[in-house]
């Protein structure tokens, strides 16, 4: 069953504990720590999941596989998106952690989309709202579900780039 919440006080300590953890074991081979997706932004419902976002100069999994394993996430190596490296627990309160390349789209949409929607709570609003109804639609066909999550995100995401560019908008500093 796809599970849609109200937001938790609880995400954004539990993050900060996991991105201390996360520095410690990654040092500067992580160039960025970040906690992005639903549960970074304040209000919005979300999945209980925690999502981070690690940015590395190179995927070279050495430098990233070794200390991550050793915190208890599990590398997911038939993940279809071959922008990132996905890592989950195998204990624990639920959490994703996706390596991404610096600089990258990939890791540019998360924090914008997240930013975007720090700033614009009536959006975060219709957008937690959104995720409910189609959650209740589908139930448990997590591809029917993300299908359509998809276009309301790209929706946003245009938003969000209008937003960006009258802004300026740059990331600020790291999460952790």
């Amino acid at each position: 069953m796809i599970e849609i919440v109200e937001y938790r006080d609880a995400w954004p300590t539990l993050f900060a504990e996991l991105g201390f953890r996360l520095r410690a074991a990654l040092g500067d081979v992580a160039l960025r720590i970040d906690h992005i997706g639903s549960t970074a932004v304040p209000g919005l419902r979300a999945k209980p999941v925690i999502d981070v976002q690690v940015s590395v100069e190179a995927f070279e999994p050495a430098a990233f596989r070794g200390p991550l394993e050793a915190l208890g996430f599990e590398f997911r190596a038939a993940n279809p998106d071959l922008t990132k490296r996905y890592f989950r627990e195998t204990s624990g309160p639920r959490t994703h952690v996706h390596v991404r390349r610096a600089g990258s789209f990939a890791e540019q949409f998360c924090l914008l989309l997240r930013d975007y929607l720090r700033d614009r709570p009536a959006e975060a609003e219709l957008y937690g709202e959104r995720k409910s109804l189609l959650a209740e639609r589908y139930g448990t066909d997590r591809r029917a579900y993300t299908a359509e999550k998809s276009a309301v995100v790209w929706e946003l995401m245009r938003r969000a780039d209008g937003w960006a560019q009258a802004r300026g908008w740059q990331p600020g500093p790291s999460d952790a």
